[in-house]
C-alpha cells in the first residue's frame, strides 16, 4: 500500500539529520510536521474504513451463520415428516451458507490483520509526530539563536564597544522593568483570587449548614 510506504519512510527519517541538511532549518521541520499531519489523517480515514469493512463482513459471516442454523433445523424438520430427499435439499444448502460461512471469516482474519498494520502505523507516525513537535521548538529556537548572534556580531562590528554597551543596558533595564510591572500584576491577581477564593469558601460554608441543618430538622 503506497500510503503504508510513505508513512514508514516518515517514521524511519533521522530529523536531526534531515535539518543539519537543510539550508534552511526552520522552514524545513515545518514541512516535516506538516507532511506527518497529513499523512496522519490519511491513515486514520484508512484504519476507520478498514474498521468499516470489518464490521461488514463479519455482519455477513454472522448472517451465514444464521442461515446454516435455520436449513439445518429445516432438516431436522423433513426428516421428522418422513420426506429424506427434502432434508438432503435443506442439508445442501446448509452445506452451502457453511461455505460461505468460512470464506467470510477468512476475510475478517485478513481484514483484521490489515486494520491492526494500520493501527500500528497510526501509533508510530503519532509518536513520531509528536518527537517532530517537540524537537522542532527547540530547533527552531536554536536557529533563530544563532541567527541573532550572528545578527549581533554584525552589528557589534559596525559600532563601537561602548555604545553597543549601552545599547544593551539600556535594553536590559526596559526588560527589567516589564518583568517587574509583570511580576506586580501577577501578585495583585492572585491576591484577588484568593480574596474571592476564601469568600467561596465561606459561602459554601453555610450553604453545606443549612442544608444540614434542614436534614437534623426533618429528622427530628
Amino acid at each position: 500500500m503506497a500510503l503504508l510506504e510513505r508513512v514508514a519512510t516518515l517514521i524511519r527519517a533521522n530529523l536531526n539529520d534531515l535539518i543539519d541538511k537543510a539550508e534552511n532549518p526552520e522552514k524545513m521541520i515545518k514541512q516535516i510536521i506538516l507532511d506527518m499531519e497529513n499523512q496522519l489523517l490519511q491513515v486514520k480515514t484508512q484504519v476507520a474504513i478498514a474498521l468499516a469493512d470489518q464490521h461488514l463482513l463479519d455482519k455477513k459471516r454472522k448472517e451465514n451463520e444464521e442461515k446454516i442454523t435455520e436449513w439445518t433445523r429445516k432438516a431436522e424438520l423433513a426428516l421428522d415428516k418422513q420426506q429424506e430427499d427434502l432434508a438432503r435439499g435443506a442439508i445442501e444448502r446448509s452445506l452451502q451458507y457453511k461455505q460461505m460461512t468460512d470464506s467470510f471469516a477468512q476475510q475478517v482474519a485478513d481484514q483484521k490483520m490489515q486494520v491492526d498494520t494500520l493501527k500500528t502505523a497510526l501509533s508510530k507516525l503519532q509518536a513520531k509526530l509528536e518527537e517532530a513537535r517537540s524537537k522542532s521548538d527547540i530547533l527552531i529556537a536554536e536557529h533563530r539563536r544563532a541567527r541573532t548572534l550572528d545578527k549581533a556580531a554584525d552589528a557589534r562590528s559596525q559600532v563601537g564597544a561602548q555604545a553597543h554597551g549601552a545599547a544593551f543596558d539600556r535594553m536590559k533595564n526596559k526588560v527589567l522593568r516589564e518583568s517587574a510591572i509583570g511580576q506586580a500584576k501577577t501578585e495583585m491577581l492572585d491576591e484577588a483570587a484568593s480574596v474571592e477564593d476564601r469568600f467561596a469558601k465561606l459561602e459554601k460554608e453555610d450553604e453545606v449548614s443549612r442544608i444540614l441543618n434542614e436534614l437534623k430538622s426533618k429528622r427530628a
